[in-house]
């Protein structure tokens, strides 16, 4: 799996929202987390835009507005962000992987798409926002990075 910077900035930006909420400090400037986390302002209005389109995100104009979640951290999951900005987790050729079609020796690749999208949901549908804040992740995932063969690069 390729993470797009677009992925990558909306779930740090998402999880500085998740922060503000558990400081209570009300709406975040769009700004303010382009510059916290180093992304560019065009790319954050962007991102921020799709984030509200999905209802992850709520908005406030004006002086003292901002943005700000519009669900509690723990009900927001990467897999919902992700959508939000991108799309599906796993397409094939931009179709759902139940929906290509293969013939002769390449027959149960469909069947391999199918179990990297499981395991993609797997994943990123059980850690949520409130896990990257709070440093808690869940122990079927700091169990897949106990595995010294997952921090090597193939």
């Amino acid at each position: 799996m390729q993470v797009s910077a677009k992925t990558d900035y909306a779930l740090r930006a998402a999880s500085e929202l998740a922060l503000a909420a558990t400081e209570e400090a009300g709406p975040i400037k769009g700004g303010w987390i382009s510059e916290t986390q180093g992304i560019p302002k065009k790319f954050m209005e962007n991102i921020l835009h799709d984030l509200k389109r999905s209802g992850i995100v709520r908005t406030r104009r004006g002086a003292s507005g901002g943005y700000w979640l519009a669900l509690p951290a723990e009900e927001i999951s990467l897999a919902d962000i992700i959508r939000a900005v991108e799309g599906p987790l796993a397409n094939v050729r931009g179709e759902w992987p139940e929906a290509v079609e293969y013939q002769g020796a390449a027959e149960h690749l469909q069947e391999v798409w199918i179990a990297v999208r499981a395991n993609l949901r797997a994943v990123l549908e059980s850690v949520t926002l409130a896990d990257i804040v709070d440093g808690k992740l869940p122990s079927s995932i700091t169990k897949l990075t106990r595995d010294p063969e997952a921090w090597v690069h193939h």
